[in-house]
């Protein structure tokens, strides 16, 4: 929160956009910050917004909500905004309702879509991907080494019927070692997660549309927790400031400090990275 506070360096006139409004925690900050200036907060997640809806409503008019995905942005945002913000994680709130089927902790249906108006959900996949697919799919967004097995597993598995039946399956199939910590399944759920939502192809389209919508002197800071991700902001930041009007004011990237690590231990695999349009 606060690094990303810093790096928006908040103008109180200025239109600001959080891509990624969650539990609206930087929303709230970014509002309380504003004078004549105003937010649009944006998410997939129609929950998340009627949240935020009543977390926000002291700041009435200043803050305009926007159901849809951050990689729209260019759709719902006129060019001359002084921030934006995507912060990449995704919501305890999402994880914790076994009704989602974002987590094996809880059994749910196979669905994990932050749109719930989408058409195509993990049990999809799941169920009706082939054997290549499936070990492509948890090899390349979950780093997932033993995809092969896991993906023959779950074929001769099918129909797979809730988020439980299918860690259980994972589990089988490749058990876990005795100084193991992480279950089996994370990986493979995290790839499920990422493909469901488009994820990698959602942040593409928003590091090609958003840096041309900043003001002069506007920035732009993107929160990732997966390497995937990190490196995609990293390139994308990199080939804005060769090529146009821009500059990366993270030569380095930014890591939280101990201190908020051990206070919020969901923190310690976030990455920060910031740009800024030059005159």
């Amino acid at each position: 929160m606060e690094e990303v506070t810093e790096y928006l360096a908040i103008d109180p006139e200025g239109v600001y956009v959080d891509c990624t409004l969650g539990a609206a925690g930087y929303a709230e900050r970014i509002l309380s910050r504003l004078q004549g200036g105003r937010l649009i907060a944006i998410d997939r997640d129609e929950t998340a917004i009627d949240r935020a809806r009543v977390r926000l409503a002291a700041y009435g008019g200043k803050v305009e909500f926007v159901h849809g995905g951050f990689a729209e942005i260019a759709e719902k945002v006129e060019p001359g905004v002084a921030g934006v913000a995507a912060d990449l994680g995704w919501s305890r709130d999402q994880v914790e309702d076994p009704e989602r089927g974002f987590s094996f902790q809880y059994d749910g249906p196979l669905d994990a879509r932050f749109d719930r108006r989408q058409d195509l959900t993990a049990g999809d996949i799941v169920n009706f991907y082939d054997e290549r697919e499936l070990a492509n799919l948890f090899y390349e967004l979950g780093g997932e080494r033993r995809s092969r097995g896991i993906a023959r597993a779950i074929v001769r598995g099918r129909p797979i019927r809730s988020t439980r039946h299918l860690a259980e399956i994972i589990e089988r199939a490749v058990p876990r070692a005795r100084d193991q910590k992480l279950h089996p399944a994370t990986k493979c759920f995290a790839a499920l997660r990422i493909a469901t939502n488009d994820e990698m192809g959602q942040l593409d389209r928003l590091l090609e549309t958003a840096p041309p919508l900043l003001r002069p002197g506007g920035r732009m800071v993107v929160v990732s927790f997966h390497s995937l991700e990190d490196g995609r902001v990293k390139r994308a930041f990199r080939r804005w400031a060769a090529e146009g009007p821009y500059e990366v004011l993270t030569k380095k990237v930014v890591t939280p400090s101990q201190e908020e690590v051990d206070r919020n231990p969901a923190s310690r695999s976030a990455k920060l990275r910031a740009l800024r349009r030059v005159a």
